[in-house]
């Protein structure tokens, strides 16, 4: 299988529809596949509920994302920050929705959801507020909850190289959730800053596997290579 390679962002994201469960990658800045959100931005998908770590930065990227008006709810780990000044403002507003999930859980739950796991207990949040509604168990005189898996229907991630069939290697603190991201979602789109011919990959470096990747944008042919 090979995946399908675009150096025009807005080709890249073609099609995401209404609604979309959209998993975007990223530590903060670090690893956020911004040409592809801006991107996501000009195409004009909305109603999207959007699972990233943070829910934002500055006014670039996510944090665009969220002023365009174009996202219902934000799934993550730590919506407010010093500069998550947009998310502040439309949350205190009432004019978009907040699932907190601790970090860990947050990427195994999509770990699972990449892995075929129907659910899984976790310790994270039990006797929180996080744990209300949901169900628990106690396992060997230990408190878990029943946590579910989070399927993306797009996942738009950051990569450091792929090849031309869509294997993928990070680099760095980049990679943080693009791994588990591109498992867990129906269409994956990963930018990278440069593409090399299948085979010029070292196999022992590769950390997704082209069986997961569906589309790739070059930056090396836009001003986005940075």
């Amino acid at each position: 299988m090979t995946a399908a390679v675009f150096t025009d962002p807005d080709e890249a994201v073609a099609g995401v529809a209404d609604g979309s469960t959209v998993l975007i990658g990223g530590f903060g800045l670090a690893g956020m596949p911004v040409p592809l959100v801006d991107a996501l931005i000009r195409q004009g998908a909305t109603g999207l509920t959007v699972v990233s770590n943070n829910a934002g930065n500055g006014d670039t990227g996510l944090a665009a994302l969220l002023a365009a008006g174009r996202v219902r709810k934000m799934i993550c780990s730590f919506p407010r920050q010093s500069d998550s000044w947009v998310f502040d403002g439309l949350y205190r507003a009432g004019k978009i929705e907040l699932e907190v999930v601790p970090q860990g859980t947050l990427a195994e739950r999509m770990r699972a959801a990449g892995a075929g796991i129907g659910a899984f207990y976790c310790p994270t949040g039990v006797g929180t507020p996080l744990a209300e509604g949901k169900e628990t168990r106690t396992i060997d005189g230990r408190d878990y909850v029943l946590e579910y898996p989070i399927k993306g229907d797009v996942a738009l991630i950051g990569a450091h190289v792929g090849d031309r069939m869509g294997n993928l290697v990070y680099r760095k603190t980049a990679r943080n959730f693009g791994p588990v991201m591109a498992t867990a979602a129906t269409l994956t789109i990963a930018q990278v800053r440069h593409v090399v011919e299948t085979g010029a990959l070292d196999p022992e470096s590769v950390v997704t596997p082209c069986i997961y990747v569906d589309r790739i944008l070059d930056l090396s042919a836009t001003e986005d290579s940075r």
